[in-house]
């Protein structure tokens, strides 16, 4: 009877811990910087959001898991010596799974953008592409910031041409926030090391000048909300509002934006040691989505900017309510 009884038990605990190996191998709280950078891009492209956002956020969430993933598959050596407790070198998650689960999101996350149609996979496709390069050959060079950064500013294309508004408006928005992930990316090179002040410090700088960007850089609004803002024309709205109400909510946004990154930055350029520069890290990535919802309000998209805003507490919030506030982001 003992037995029996036992066996149940040790079943759920066994299952609970492989659910928890996956979690922390695919990072599960910084899912929640994803939705952004579709949203962020319809908006900047002047179109509400609508199915086919839907379909390209589904399409990010699957292929940055797919990154994440490979990302671990990638690195199992060097894990091994520096990271033991990751679910590969620890055993809890086996290589190959890990490699099949990559590959089977990457799949997915492309059919999901061949059904926002033609344009959403002309974006999804090298961003794929993007992904499996850095992760497999880019991340160790010179190069690697740079990919990671061009791979954050084609997921806001891909909002932006998943919705129908086309990318070239999506752009300016996509290369800052490219540079925001550049900064980061640069930063989180040292972070199991440690010893480099420049990184943190022209982070800080980055940030900074971003912040200027998105509060106080005044931006003509996408033809789209121009239409909509306008009284008398057709496609106008009752609840559109004026570009300063949106311009004051982009200031908001930007200062907590500055807020999160900055300080982290500040504290590892004092002392570049590896847990303030894992720390600096976890605050650039999760200033992602502050800086998405100022992005989305400076293009004029007020509902879409709040929307994007409320991530960041859910995010913190399933992190907590998970078990997962210890497991990095990075």
């Amino acid at each position: 009877m003992s037995s029996g009884g036992g066996a149940a038990p040790r079943t759920a605990r066994s299952r609970s811990g492989r659910a928890g190996a996956w979690a922390e191998l695919l990072r599960l709280p910084a899912l929640f910087t994803v939705p952004g950078d579709a949203l962020a891009g319809a908006a900047a492209a002047g179109v509400r959001p609508g199915p086919r956002t839907l379909l390209a956020i589904g399409s990010s969430l699957c292929l940055y898991e797919a990154g994440m993933a490979l990302n671990d598959w990638a690195d199992r050596a060097e894990d091994a010596v520096e990271r033991p407790h990751r679910p590969l070198p620890s055993g809890r998650v086996r290589p190959a799974a890990a490699l099949t689960a990559a590959g089977a999101l990457t799949g997915a996350g492309l059919a999901l953008a061949a059904g926002a149609g033609r344009p959403a996979l002309a974006v999804a496709a090298p961003l794929a592409a993007t992904v499996w390069a850095y992760d497999l050959a880019l991340k160790h060079t010179p190069a690697g910031p740079a990919a990671m950064a061009a791979a954050r500013g084609l997921d806001l294309l891909l909002g932006a041409a998943a919705t129908g508004g086309g990318t070239r408006a999506a752009l300016p928005s996509a290369a800052l926030l490219g540079s925001h992930t550049l900064a980061v990316t640069a930063v989180s090179r040292r972070e199991t090391t440690g010893g480099s002040a420049l990184a943190p410090l022209a982070a800080l700088a980055t940030t900074g000048v971003l912040t200027r960007l998105v509060t106080h850089r005044r931006t003509r609004l996408p033809a789209g909300r121009r239409a909509a803002a306008a009284p008398g024309l057709p496609g106008s709205s009752p609840a559109a509002r004026p570009p300063g109400a949106t311009g004051a909510l982009a200031t908001v946004l930007g200062a907590a934006y500055a807020a999160t990154a900055a300080r982290p930055y500040f504290h590892a350029t004092l002392n570049p040691s590896p847990p303030l520069t894992q720390r600096a890290v976890g605050g650039g990535v999760r200033a992602t989505i502050p800086l998405q919802a100022a992005l989305a309000a400076r293009s004029g998209a007020t509902a879409t900017s709040l929307l994007v805003a409320a991530l960041a507490p859910a995010g913190r919030m399933f992190a907590r309510r998970a078990g997962m506030r210890k497991v990095s982001i990075t």
